[in-house]
């Protein structure tokens, strides 16, 4: 299969798709992650580090595996995260990051079965064994209406955007919180400046 026939899933799937300044209202289908959860500073927390380290080889042994045995080629989605604090204040306006949960995840395409997943994580356990490897799991996730925008720039600034999205965005529309805060990264951390980072900030919501 060539370069030219990879599916890129975040030009192909509406919810890989926010402007900068605008919410926009969507309505997303289920899906399937790689998911593995933690808790505390991602910075500072080794359980954060060792997600991702188990997380990204089995996603490209996931990616490997439908090349071979599927012939269908994909770009592995950008990383994502669902976040969220007992006390929310620790999330969007104190970020008292040592009080956060989380769950790291990268998507699943829909024609990857769950025992090509199985056999992805087989690989990557027998090949490098990473610490957290039996933490992962298929997260099935539907998230249905939602509200959505693009922040670019470093992962501290988001506070005031998601205060304006829970504040008076949601409510402003008569709508209601109704899952946990999701963040999508379309910028590899590793490689861009803070400043020049472009997240999705994705909020599901119901009707008040």
């Amino acid at each position: 299969m060539t370069t030219a026939t990879k599916t890129d899933l975040t030009k192909t799937l509406d919810g890989y798709h926010a402007r900068l300044g605008e919410f926009r209202l969507l309505e997303l289908p289920p899906s399937r992650y790689l998911a593995i959860d933690g808790h505390g500073d991602p910075n500072t927390a080794p359980a954060y580090a060792q997600a991702l380290e188990a997380l990204y080889p089995v996603a490209y042994a996931l990616k490997f595996a439908s090349r071979r045995e599927l012939d269908r080629d994909y770009v592995v989605p950008p990383l994502e995260g669902l976040w969220w604090a007992e006390d929310m204040d620790a999330f969007t306006s104190a970020r008292d990051k040592s009080r956060w949960d989380w769950t790291m995840m990268i998507l699943v395409p829909e024609w990857v079965g769950d025992p090509l997943v199985d056999e992805a994580i087989t690989t990557v356990r027998t090949k490098k064994s990473p610490a957290r490897i039996d933490d992962l799991r298929i997260l099935p996730l539907s998230e249905g209406t939602c509200l959505q925008t693009l922040h670019i720039g470093s992962y501290d600034d988001e506070a005031p955007l998601l205060q304006r999205l829970h504040d008076e965005v949601i409510p402003g529309q008569g709508l209601r919180l109704a899952g946990l805060h999701h963040e999508i990264y379309l910028s590899d951390a590793r490689r861009v400046a803070p400043e020049r980072r472009r997240t999705i900030l994705r909020q599901p919501v119901a009707p008040v």
